[in-house]
């Protein structure tokens, strides 16, 4: 492709790595994309990519990286030796890794990557499967300014909402508490629906007027549909958040934040976990309620 965009190497095609790099890919940019499945490899292909046969075939070429992996040991997994991104860009590669990991481990990676003359930004994600989809993404990001303004244009492609919100591992810090409060949000409204059926109110009903008042969240009318089907297919996967609770208790007691609701959610988020609802959506935390109710699940 003949243009002046950045040439862009991307690591990570899952849930929401796939339609984000295809967002790219639709706004112009070459991409060269590397994961573990051939059949994402070929998706993207498929969609206007180039496959490459290992990180270090996606990341030659590239002038930006992107990273989009579940965890803190995926990336730096993909990160470090010698297979990984470090060892294999060019000097002066811009890295920016939108998966959601611990806000030390960001600001270990921008450490070892300046070093070897490789900047970094984290910048982590919010929106889950359908805002990577419509490219409305909340990014909320950690690094230089010179760098984060390098960066804007392509995260423009991604997301509506981009900020920085300080120096490295701040754009996880933000992730973290954004995870809390998504889920504290969804505990509540899964607990306002079976309170709402066992008292046999007409649930639809109840969720279009609640949502329409203070009550009213992003959490609610993106979830709606799923606590009316009862349908879990993940967007976010409960595993995920499970994850995510880890870091920003973690990363709370480490700064001395008390977070007394966050943490009776995520022992929650962890139960159901220990029933098998790990590779659920979110939205499954109604069925933990469910299960405190009495009601068969």
């Amino acid at each position: 492709m003949s243009n002046n965009l950045p040439k862009v190497g991307w690591i990570g095609l899952g849930i929401m790595g796939s339609p984000m790099s295809e967002n790219l890919i639709e706004a112009g940019y070459d991409v060269t994309g590397y994961t573990l499945e051939q059949d994402k490899i070929d998706r993207l292909v498929a969609a206007g990519g180039k496959g490459a046969a290992s990180i270090a075939d996606a990341v030659r070429d590239a002038d930006v990286v992107v990273t989009m992996v579940p965890a803190s040991p995926q990336v730096e997994a993909i990160a470090y030796g010698p297979d990984g991104i470090l060892e294999n860009v060019r000097p002066g590669t811009l890295l920016i890794d939108m998966s959601s990991i611990t806000p030390q481990t960001s600001v270990d990676l921008a450490k070892n990557a300046k070093a070897k003359d490789i900047r970094v930004l984290d910048a982590p994600v919010s929106g889950g499967e359908a805002g990577a989809i419509e490219a409305v993404l909340s990014i909320m990001v950690g690094g230089e300014q010179t760098d984060f303004d390098a960066a804007q244009p392509l995260l423009n492609a991604l997301g509506r909402t981009i900020v920085l919100c300080g120096p490295h591992g701040s754009g996880q810090t933000v992730k973290a508490a954004n995870q809390l409060i998504v889920a504290v949000n969804i505990q509540a409204c899964a607990e306002a629906v079976v309170f709402l059926e066992k008292s046999g109110v007409d649930l639809a009903a109840a969720l279009d007027v609640l949502n329409g008042g203070l009550a009213g969240s992003t959490v609610l009318t993106r979830k709606k549909d799923n606590f009316l089907k009862r349908d879990f297919a993940p967007g976010f996967r409960i595993d995920l958040h499970h994850k995510d609770m880890g870091i920003v208790t973690d990363a709370a007691r480490n700064v001395g934040a008390a977070l007394p609701v966050g943490a009776v959610v995520a022992q929650l988020v962890a139960s159901l976990r220990a029933q098998g609802d790990g590779g659920l959506d979110h939205s499954a935390l109604l069925r933990a309620v469910e299960r405190l109710s009495g009601s068969e699940v």
